[in-house]
């Protein structure tokens, strides 16, 4: 049974960082994508950030392309969005996914596994 566990959430101020930690366990296969969606109040999912465990290629939506770096630790099964100057318009809760294909796939509806999400709240 995949699981994915987040943590790394907060309240921060403009400007300011967080890392964002997604823990997977239960894939059977050691190819698969995954990483970031978020979704702020009335605004539909949108995909942050992904990375591919089959080759680490990567994906960034353009409004956080420069600001927010994914990373992996192969040892600890462990994705990391590390989020550097945020801004307001990053408030939103984030949520972590994961599924099986050797792509890089970046819409919510490509992806079977998800995480209980974390709070990312961005204000002055």
């Amino acid at each position: 049974q995949v699981q994915l566990v987040e943590s790394g959430g907060g309240l921060v101020q403009p400007g300011d960082s967080l890392r964002l930690s997604c823990a997977a366990s239960g894939f059977a296969s050691d190819c698969y994508p995954i990483g970031w969606f978020r979704q702020a109040p009335g605004k539909e999912r949108e995909g942050v950030s992904f990375i591919s465990t089959c080759d680490d290629s990567t994906y960034f939506s353009d409004s956080v392309k420069g600001r927010f770096t994914i990373s992996r630790d192969n040892a600890k099964n462990t994705v990391y969005l590390q989020m550097n100057s945020l801004k307001p318009d990053d408030t939103a809760v984030y949520y972590c996914a994961a599924t099986g294909s050797d792509h890089l796939l970046i819409y919510p509806h490509e992806y079977d596994y998800w995480g209980q999400g974390t709070q990312v709240t961005v204000s002055s």
